[in-house]
């Protein structure tokens, strides 16, 4: 029996994260990176940029020309050459003492220049002659080659979040594809007879299936897939949609069905197909009826069908643990601190008690979480966008206390 004594949340979580090995990895375009966690580190193929590149239109020179040059005695130099984007300059020209040669933006700087003077500061005298009216010191205008990359650079590392910057980079340093870690595809179960798939007729007594719209959403937002299916409160019905999942998806989450009640089937149910029951209840709440194991080397999340238990569930337990399916480093909800607007309470010691809240943004750098526990359910989980948290130990958290709150995205 002691299998099915609730545990910590923190114990919970651990056990999540800990049992849950990411699942294998794909090639992707750079394009279809962002969001994605990579599989290996990369190293840069090329520099970037391949060679010393002009930053302005103007004129390669050497600096020490350009010493003493102002708008009351500009220096004369010679334009001996062009230089365009694109163009090989290696060995084609050189720039001497008192020579400038015309370059343009991204163009290849020639040997013996050494700085670039942007034309605005320069007086075209003739078609072979200018007028240098400013300094320009070493390095002037100039974009090192590698500067952006160089080879053999750790550009990213393994289990980092790619972002579009990320995905410029990479194209910058010579990939057109990266190895990230596989997203999972996360069947969805809603059980229950009062259970209606939404778009369908609503018969009097039943309700449509909200929560699974909810975290196939949640689901789509992480950039996971998502099969949705509903079953009675059947047996049979249940472990057939259990099975079929397991040869379909990645994950599976049953929504409903999760306590000790006459119709409350589903750990039964596992327990019969031989899952490996990590826990079954939690002392958090709302959410106490979650659950988590391995069926057939899938990771099957138990949830409670109440909407704020529900979700509570999937948040802190079932999507951290499909984003580290997915090969997150750090998965879970994001935190900041904010400021609270009012005193908060929790209704057991042990217990770890979840809030519905939002922020708000006055100007200060620490925001304001008000809760949201006075709006009906469905509504205050719809217009939440943070979370609170009073742990175990405590039941009471004044107002005015900056605490870490989770970002609900």
């Amino acid at each position: 029996m002691a299998k099915w004594l609730p545990i910590g949340f923190d114990e919970a979580f651990k056990k999540t994260i800990e049992t849950i090995i990411p699942l294998g990895t794909e090639m992707v375009s750079l394009p279809e990176s962002p969001g994605r966690i990579a599989a290996t580190d990369m190293l840069s193929r090329v520099d970037s940029p391949s060679i010393n590149a002009s930053l302005k239109d103007g004129y390669a020179v050497k600096s020490e020309d350009t010493l003493f040059a102002d708008d009351k005695n500009p220096v004369r130099l010679a334009i001996t050459g062009s230089a365009a984007a694109g163009e090989d300059m290696k060995g084609s020209s050189v720039v001497k003492s008192g020579e400038a040669f015309r370059i343009l933006t991204g163009a290849e700087l020639p040997d013996g220049a050494d700085a670039v003077l942007a034309e605005e500061f320069v007086d075209l005298k003739n078609e072979t002659t200018i007028m240098a009216k400013k300094i320009a010191e070493k390095g002037r205008n100039i974009l090192p080659k590698g500067s952006d990359v160089n080879v053999g650079q750790c550009i990213v590392k393994k289990n980092q979040l790619l972002t579009p910057g990320f995905a410029g980079l990479l194209a910058a340093a010579g990939f057109s594809r990266i190895q990230v870690f596989r997203q999972p595809c996360v069947a969805i179960i809603a059980t229950g007879d009062e259970v209606v798939l939404p778009g369908q007729p609503l018969p009097d007594g039943k309700l449509y299936a909200s929560n699974m719209v909810t975290l196939s959403a949640f689901c789509h937002l992480y950039g996971m897939k998502s099969i949705t299916v509903t079953a009675k409160d059947s047996a049979d019905e249940i472990r057939k949609a259990i099975t079929h999942a397991t040869e379909r998806a990645d994950a599976i989450i049953t929504s409903g069905g999760a306590w000790t009640g006459d119709r409350d089937l589903v750990a039964k149910i596992l327990s019969d197909m031989g899952w490996k029951q990590m826990f079954h209840r939690i002392r958090i709440g709302p959410g106490k009826a979650v659950g988590f194991g391995i069926l057939r080397d899938k990771p099957l999340f138990i949830l409670p069908g109440g909407p704020p238990s529900n979700l509570i569930g999937f948040l802190e337990i079932a999507l951290p643990g499909l984003m580290k399916l997915s090969g997150s480093p750090a998965p879970g909800l994001k935190q900041r601190a904010a400021s609270l607007s009012s005193d908060l309470y929790g209704s057991d010691i042990d217990w770890t008690q979840f809030i519905f809240g939002y922020l708000e943004h006055n100007g200060s750098k620490t925001p304001i979480f008000h809760s949201l526990r006075q709006k009906g359910r469905l509504q205050s989980m719809a217009e939440a966008t943070a979370i609170a948290a009073i742990p175990e130990g405590e039941t009471f958290i004044a107002a005015g206390s900056t605490i870490q709150v989770q970002i609900i995205p």
